[in-house]
């Protein structure tokens, strides 16, 4: 799947969207105060079709015409399970400042905890506001992500020092990096909520730029 078009298609379509419903100005219906019609009550201005005339809505036919961005399986699955896709991330990184021989490898860990901790905080904040209906917690198999280390490459990594670091260290980060581009592109093909896209299409920008960074670095 090429995630830069699904993305740009969708920031486009989340774009237009915006854009069609307009705040009504200028004086309509003999006189009325900009921004409302005759009765007093605001007015939304929806632009029609190429060929078709505008809309006058009430705010209240405005919200029921802005589209429905409920939060699906997919959302849910992948806040979920990005959130500990996250945090072997920052297990991973605590271990550079002790370990890590060279600076760069430092940067990068520090760089990656920097940026994933708030992202974890915007996730859980998701997960709380919108939680799956009828669902009980915990149950799901996470070691079958894409990306995450095993016990055993964790365990290596933990005992490794200097330049053996800094190795396993790119290695394991760009193939953990890699799979949560894979879970962000499935979101964002699958997935229905305004927020989780961008917070997928986030963790894609910010990975995919940390991958090329690893990849000149090994």
């Amino acid at each position: 799947m090429d995630m830069a078009k699904v993305s740009l298609g969708r920031i486009v379509g989340a774009a237009l969207t915006l854009g069609l419903l307009l705040p009504l100005t200028g004086c309509q219906d003999g006189g009325a105060a900009d921004g409302a019609a005759a009765d007093g009550k605001p007015k939304v201005i929806a632009p029609g079709k190429p060929g078709e005339k505008a809309r006058t809505l009430s705010p209240e036919q405005a919200a029921k015409a802005l589209p429905d961005d409920t939060p699906n399986a997919a959302d849910r699955a992948y806040v979920r399970n990005m959130i500990e896709h996250h945090g072997q991330a920052l297990t991973m990184s605590a271990l550079a400042p002790d370990r890590a021989s060279a600076d760069g490898v430092k940067r990068l860990a520090e760089r990656i905890a920097a940026a994933q901790k708030p992202e974890i905080g915007a996730m859980e904040g998701w997960a709380a506001r919108n939680p799956a209906p009828g669902s009980a917690p915990g149950g799901h198999d996470h070691a079958s992500m894409p990306g995450m280390a095993t016990e055993q490459q964790l365990a290596e990594l933990t005992a490794a020092r200097g330049a053996d670091f800094d190795r396993l260290f790119l290695t394991l980060m760009t193939a953990h990096h890699e799979g949560a581009l894979k879970m962000a592109g499935e979101v964002l093909a699958a997935g229905n909520n305004a927020a989780v896209e961008e917070m997928a299409n986030e963790v894609a920008a910010t990975q995919t730029s940390e991958i090329h960074r690893m990849r000149a670095m090994g």
